[in-house]
């Protein structure tokens, strides 16, 4: 069986994982067991991020249309709902943006809507 030194390799990966850790506190940046493990932490930790940061921001997209709909006197469902019936292409981080920055534009989108439901009859 031939000898594998693994210098370069070793050195490789060591090194790519003291600059992932290299801004942590004590050992957690100095040793290669305890950095290691809290590199892994780090990363687990991020990705939970990046998928939380999704879903808050269509929490307040969501919020900030209801908000401005509702000022229109009509739900946020029933928007949703005509929207996807009519097959209008505006999602809600479009609709919020659109609430935010151009109220009549929004408002007029949402009379639209108003014409429609009153037209249709209630069925429960």
């Amino acid at each position: 069986m031939t000898r594998v030194k693994r210098g370069y390799v070793a050195r490789r990966r060591r090194k790519n994982l003291f600059t992932l850790t290299s801004g942590f506190r004590g050992t957690h940046s100095k040793l290669f067991r305890t950095a290691n493990q809290q590199g892994m932490r780090a990363l687990v930790a991020s990705y939970r991020g990046r998928v939380g940061r999704k879903k808050t921001l269509r929490r307040l997209w969501i919020v900030r249309i209801n908000a401005a709909v509702r000022s229109d006197g009509i739900s946020y469902n029933k928007l949703i709902q005509y929207l996807y019936q009519n097959q209008i292409l505006l999602n809600r981080k479009i609709l919020a943006q659109i609430a935010i920055l151009d109220r009549f534009a929004f408002s007029l989108i949402v009379q639209g809507i108003g014409k429609e439901v009153k037209k249709q009859p209630i069925t429960e």
